[in-house]
Formats: structure tokens, C-alpha cells, sequence
């Protein structure tokens, strides 16, 4: 499956380039050339998004939800 994701890449003040996706929050990139800054960026997206599937797939704990019956 193939996913496409928006890169904002900016210029940095001090040299070279920053990037951000705004779909997925958290995942930052940077490099001294524009495509550096792209694959830092696409292996930040990937870290996060494994680890969030990592997170699905562990589940609710037991306790995470209570039964009303046991309330009050």
C-alpha cells in the first residue's frame, strides 16, 4: 500500500533545510540538501506510524474500561 503525505520544507536560517508533515503530528525532518531533508522526513513519518500500529495492536488493558454495574 502506498500512502502520500504533504512535506513543508523550509529553508533554515543557519544552512540547509527543515521539513514537517502536518498529517502527521510530531514527524520533523532535516538535511543539509532538500532531498536528505525528505528522507528524514519519510523515515520520521514511518518510525511514528509503526509505533502507533505497535499501540493498536497491544490493546485496551483490562481495567481500561469499567462496568458501570461495578460504579457507585
Amino acid at each position: 500500500m502506498k500512502a502520500e503525505f504533504t512535506a513543508i520544507i523550509e529553508s533554515a536560517p543557519e544552512g540547509g533545510f527543515w521539513a514537517i508533515c502536518p498529517e502527521v503530528p510530531g514527524a520533523k525532518g532535516q538535511g543539509e540538501t532538500i532531498e536528505e531533508t525528505k528522507n528524514n522526513l519519510r523515515q520520521a513519518i514511518e518510525l511514528i506510524l509503526e509505533d502507533r500500529k505497535a499501540d493498536i495492536f497491544r490493546g485496551l488493558p483490562n481495567d481500561a474500561i469499567q462496568d458501570t454495574a461495578m460504579i457507585g
